[in-house]
């Protein structure tokens, strides 16, 4: 999950520090928007794996052995 002031610099430098040292996927969580990105290094960039909203229950990589409620993760009003 990123910060919210430093969102961009996470997406922009952190992520491709994350590929460049060989970190094979990673998760993009947005509280606001309510969204779970879940991406996959593929040689030197990630790749989107699946993209996930609201209340869902998924089994997403690499711990796709539990489901998780991601109703769980989101900021309640």
């Amino acid at each position: 999950m990123f910060s919210p002031g430093n969102a961009g610099y996470d997406r922009v430098k952190k992520v491709p520090k994350y590929a460049r040292n060989g970190i094979t996927n990673v998760w993009i969580i947005d509280p606001v928007l309510r969204i779970l990105e879940v991406y996959r290094l593929d040689g030197e960039h990630y790749l989107l794996i699946s993209a996930h909203d609201g209340t869902e229950h998924v089994k997403a990589e690499p711990f796709d052995a539990i489901e998780l409620d991601l109703d769980l993760l989101w900021l309640k009003e």
